[in-house]
């Protein structure tokens, strides 16, 4: 009885010449198995506990007006400076304002700088990466070096210009000077996939069709490089919420009237003069909260894809 291998197993041929199958060689799996045992390794538990967190803070941020006691920019000048009780459950700051309603009231301008910046910085990374994928390689050469003299200066400090430059700071401002600063990264990531896909047979088919580049970006390029991405647009909406509160904190963000977790922790240091701790801790806390959970979701969809990347090299 003859055995011969076959995709890692054994078979012999059977009287009846019909082959059954003998043995599995210990240690080999089937392709597919191996794939989606690989696949579940690198992509890992869904972070439910983060995605729960931080919806339930965008939500009670969008609908506070539901449940706040008090107007957050009523000024209560008989109790200023008041610690946490049973009124004030998050104490009050300098001016008598109630910091339970300021947190969830500010939390929808940080929240929205940081999805609004983040959609900013996309939509001109995905037109400048994708531009400079298609183009010729010495108009590529120029774009990319123009990308990378970007990169060498602080984002900070090309905010902090970009800011000086339009004026007074308000929401809108500095969502657009932080997304304008903060896409030079993802647009070499982009120009990267572009580059390999711009000789796939239905993008050059469509070159010959007369589509334009819009056309070959949205209905053949995006949806390949979209995936690639989607974990660095997750943490330019940390990463804007960060600079948001930076400049507030600095002196340089949205002004005092404009209530957002940046503003309150702009009243840190004369609370540590004061000794007022639940207007550092609190605020604090909400927005290491929200930057922990968008950081752990943009870590899990960065593994999801570097395992993508590991079944093409299998």
């Amino acid at each position: 009885m003859i055995g011969r291998k076959l995709g890692g197993k054994f078979w012999k041929a059977g009287e009846d010449g019909v082959e059954d199958q003998w043995f599995v060689l210990a240690g080999e799996q089937n392709g597919k198995e191996v794939w989606a045992e690989e696949k579940e390794i690198c992509r890992g538990k869904r972070p439910v506990a983060a995605l729960s967190v931080l919806a339930l803070l965008v939500l009670g941020c969008l609908f506070c007006r539901m449940f706040i006691p008090k107007d957050p920019s009523y000024m209560d000048l008989q109790n200023c400076s008041v610690p946490p009780g049973k009124e004030f459950w998050f104490g009050t700051d300098a001016m008598g304002r109630d910091f339970f309603s300021m947190i969830w009231y500010g939390g929808r301008i940080s929240l929205f700088i940081g999805f609004a910046s983040a959609g900013i910085s996309t939509a001109i990374a995905i037109l400048f990466g994708s531009a400079s994928g298609l183009a010729p390689r010495w108009l590529d050469g120029l774009l990319m070096r123009f990308a990378e003299i970007l990169l060498s200066v602080p984002e900070l400090l090309l905010v902090v210009l970009i800011q000086a430059a339009l004026g007074s700071a308000n929401i809108l401002t500095i969502s657009l000077c932080v997304g304008i600063t903060g896409w030079e990264t993802m647009a070499k990531v982009i120009r990267t996939e572009v580059r390999q896909l711009r000789r796939s047979e239905y993008v050059i088919a469509s070159k010959s069709m007369g589509g334009g580049f819009f056309h070959i970006l949205w209905e053949h390029l995006a949806p390949n490089f979209i995936p690639s991405i989607m974990f660095m647009v997750v943490m330019n909406i940390r990463s804007a919420i960060i600079a948001e509160s930076t400049l507030s904190f600095m002196g340089l963000g949205l002004p005092l009237d404009r209530i957002s977790w940046g503003s309150i922790l702009s009243l840190s240091e004369r609370a540590l003069l004061s000794g007022s701790w639940w207007m550092i801790l609190i605020p604090g806390l909400f927005l290491v909260l929200a930057i922990s959970c968008v950081t752990e979701i943009g870590n899990w969809l960065r593994r999801g894809e570097s395992g993508k990347e590991s079944y093409l090299s299998f």
